[in-house]
């Protein structure tokens, strides 16, 4: 019985561990190709050097979120939400900005 119930003990711990490591890996995936599009639209022109800090500062806050969802070790659905809206907002403002008239100028 004593065997039993320490094997149970680690599993439960391996498995808490493991889900903590990789909460939100869609959330990380996502934020990688956000980072990986804003840097494209300054490569290529589209995005002006104040219209990229503006974003860069949108990526921060959403990685800031997760980092407080992860804090105690579970992301509930609801954090989840949350995240996956701030991240929705975010790739519509990427979008946005790239898109309008406004171009960075050639030197």
């Amino acid at each position: 019985m004593k065997r039993f119930t320490i094997t149970a003990a680690l599993a439960l711990a391996a498995i808490t561990l493991a889900t903590t490591a990789f909460a939100t890996p869609r959330v990380d995936h996502r934020q990688f190709a956000q980072h990986a599009r804003i840097h494209d639209g300054v490569r290529s022109g589209q995005l002006t050097r104040g219209e990229a800090l503006r974003l860069r500062a949108g990526q921060r806050r959403v990685a800031r979120v997760e980092r407080r969802a992860e804090w105690d070790g579970r992301v509930t659905p609801g954090e989840r939400l949350r995240l996956e809206r701030l991240q929705d907002r975010q790739s519509r403002a990427i979008w946005r900005l790239k898109h309008n008239a406004r171009t960075r100028p050639c030197v």
